[in-house]
């Protein structure tokens, strides 16, 4: 007996020792909960001055890399290379967008965001309560009490009805904010993309957006829908956490919800830093997805070619290629994404649902001061607490495990933020002058850089005139170092030269679509300056469209021009067949590009610089591929117009209608003078029946030589 009293102490003591410290807890419940809650605060307020300390010390350190004059070109490419992570850069970005997406608080997307708001708080209210009639009716069902069971049972499916209704308003709401953020996001891009020849920009002069396309259809919907999609998975979570650990916190002590709390935070963060970078991920798909429409949009674009050269086996190995590698990728994170699954479905359900057993069996096991002291008395109450307590608490760990997949979703959002706001800033760039591009040159452009850095001035002015403006090819070559000449209206210029001398890129500094790096440009507006390219752009639309291509017909119609005028123009270039050709006349549609010939479309074009009767227009190789009476009469009609001609041609019947001419040799020099037609072919004339004398040389010596040795 004395030896089973000896072992019978210890159960006792530990006993003794736990009813003590209960006691003890009991009695000093208010301090203690005073003092974790203020240990709570002082930790929240130091994260926030941490946070604040972070943001200035990065605004330092981008301060002293601006002082420094550190550019992006300066650094490597791998180095430059975006990280897609949750920083101040990425939140910097989304601020940005929302910006562009919710323009304001009157705007239709806040009135959307309050209603869903509106809703997310009703549901959360109506889960509350649906969570206390669960607990109700099993009070009922464990007392046998068959009249007030029913009596329940009516109520729970009364309250589906608002239920459902609420989940139907939450998922419109959601899919509506998604298409109204697109659309807000979609019209902001368009207005900055095609103004200021910005398209033009971004796929010539910079190489930063390989597939402005792929961004602006696809990446722009996706990073709609995901943030549309966020709102609301972290919203109502959010919402029902607070209010179910409230809720909570009432039945079974604030204490032991903050210490769960506490635990589930460091279970948190050690899933966030096993947690792969998804964001990273989407993005490097996103950029695969767009390389691989790239490929097949470039071989319809040359389809003719690849036939020719009966290359379509390399370009299915090319498109396999693209293909596979955007597989490979998607595999690896299919991958990553189920074993992140199988950490986040156990700590989450099993480890979490756990911790939330052992705090609904605090009421149960313990009596807890206040206002369960007299109410659980009897199975019934103590069930209907339990059930109650359970649903709440597996609500309130719903909603935290749904803010912890959403960190996924997050970096989702991250990476179509971080490629949509890459978009916007190379547009940004681009419109303030700023170019970045890998240059291959022939010479390496080492010895250009200072000339590539530079910046010239372009003054507007009613003649043309150059002071020292390089010339440089789209890879980089000085063509020609410091080109000046002067034109005024009136003084129609040829330009001649070897391919590769700079023909095209004058007339691009001239049209302004390349900048000027260094000199001075005085040219007209851009009004002022019509370009015509020997293949002319048609557009989709009707006949009408393609004369007076880019006005819009209301713009044709303000101007006075009827559809008379402008078949006065076709009969002039023998055009007058293509309105009698189709039922719809002037408003028929079809594939100009298609439909047309090489020699037509060019006549068109010409008809097109009839309407629109610019001070000076580019002719660029326009007359290839028509007959000599046809170019007579376009440069005829054009000149009569009062347009000055700047024609780029190697034909030698365009000379007459020049009075200017400016000669590249390809060597980096230029000649600008007058031109006289006539004493030119005789000189030209004269020069091929020299090359075919001196041709003959080698024959005439040869044959000396046979007669020599007879």
């Amino acid at each position: 007996m004395a030896v089973l009293s000896k072992l019978a102490l210890p159960d006792r003591s530990i006993k003794d020792i736990i009813a003590q410290a209960t006691n003890l807890y009991v009695s000093n419940r208010t301090r203690i909960s005073r003092a974790v809650y203020l240990t709570l605060l002082i930790a929240l307020v130091n994260r926030v001055r941490h946070a604040i300390s972070e943001q200035k010390a990065a605004s330092a350190r981008e301060a002293a890399k601006r002082r420094s004059g550190t550019t992006s070109s300066d650094i490597p490419e791998a180095t430059r290379k975006k990280k897609v992570e949750l920083n101040r850069e990425f939140f910097r970005a989304l601020l940005r967008l929302l910006r562009v997406v919710i323009p304001g608080w009157r705007s239709k997307e806040t009135r959307l965001l309050l209603s869903h708001s509106f809703f997310l708080v009703i549901r959360t209210l109506i889960s509350l309560k649906v969570a206390e009639m669960d607990g109700a009716i099993v009070k009922a069902l464990v007392k046998g009490n068959g009249r007030d069971f029913l009596m329940r049972i009516m109520w729970w499916m009364l309250i589906a009805v608002p239920a459902t209704f609420t989940n139907s308003m939450l998922s419109y709401h959601q899919a509506e904010l998604s298409l109204k953020y697109r659309t807000r996001l979609t019209q902001y891009i368009h207005d900055k993309y095609l103004s200021q020849l910005t398209f033009y920009g971004i796929s010539a002069l910079d190489d930063r957006i390989k597939n402005p396309d792929q961004l602006i259809s696809v990446d722009v919907a996706k990073f709609s829908n995901s943030l549309a999609e966020l709102y609301s998975n972290l919203a109502k979570p959010i919402l029902d956490m607070t209010i179910y650990t409230w809720s909570l916190s009432k039945s079974v002590g604030g204490e032991g919800v903050v210490f769960m709390s506490l635990l589930v935070q460091l279970s948190a963060n050690v899933m966030r830093t096993l947690t792969p970078p998804f964001g990273k991920y989407v993005a490097e798909e996103a950029r695969l997805e767009g390389e691989f429409r790239f490929q097949h949009s470039r071989l319809i674009d040359h389809s003719e070619e690849v036939a020719l050269y009966a290359g379509h086996e390399a370009e299915k190995d090319t498109l396999d290629k693209g293909y596979f590698t955007l597989i490979k990728h998607v595999n690896y994170i299919l991958r990553r994404r189920f074993y992140h699954g199988v950490m986040e479905d156990f700590v989450i359900k099993y480890f979490w649902g756990a911790l939330g057993l052992l705090l609904c069996s605090v009421p149960v096991f313990f009596k807890m001061p206040g206002q369960l002291a007299g109410a659980v008395v009897n199975m019934g109450d103590r069930t209907e607490t339990f059930v109650t307590n359970r649903r709440m608490l597996l609500s309130a760990s719903d909603a935290f495990g749904r803010i912890m997949f959403s960190y996924r979703e997050i970096m989702e959002l991250a990476g179509y933020t971080s490629r949509v706001a890459s978009l916007l800033d190379v547009m940004d760039d681009i419109q303030a002058g700023h170019f970045e591009k890998k240059l291959v040159s022939s010479s390496g452009i080492e010895d250009n850089e200072a000339v590539l850095r530079g910046r010239g001035k372009v003054v507007e002015s009613a003649d043309i005139k150059f002071i020292d403006v390089p010339i440089i090819s789209p890879n980089g070559d000085v063509l020609v170092s410091k080109l000046s000449f002067s034109l005024k209206q009136g003084d129609h210029l040829l330009v001649v030269g070897p391919n590769g001398c700079g023909k095209s890129s004058l007339f691009r500094i001239l049209g302004g679509l390349w900048p000027v790096y260094g000199g001075t440009v005085y040219k007209p507006p851009f009004s002022d300056i019509f370009y015509i390219p020997q293949r002319p752009y048609l557009s989709r639309g009707s006949l009408r469209q393609q004369i007076t291509y880019p006005d819009s017909l209301r713009t044709v119609r303000a101007r006075g021009v009827t559809d008379a005028q402008l078949l006065d123009m076709l009969k002039i270039l023998n055009l007058e067949h293509l309105v009698e050709l189709y039922p719809e006349g002037w408003d028929a549609e079809a594939e100009w590009r298609d439909v047309l010939s090489g020699g037509l479309q060019q006549r068109v074009a010409m008809a097109r610089l009839f309407y629109h009767k610019p001070r000076y227009a580019i002719l660029d190789e326009c007359t290839s591929s028509v007959t000599l009476e046809t170019e007579k009469v376009m440069y005829d009609n054009a000149k009569a117009l009062g347009i000055t001609l700047m024609t780029v041609s190697h034909r030698r019947s365009l000379w007459k209608y020049h009075s200017r001419i400016l000669q590249f040799d390809g060597q980096g020099n230029f000649v600008f003078t007058k031109l006289d037609a006539d004493k030119r072919l005789k000189l030209e004339d004269e020069k091929e029946d020299l090359d075919v004398l001196l041709r003959q040389v080698p024959e005439i010596e040869r044959r000396i030589g046979e007669l020599t040795v007879d």
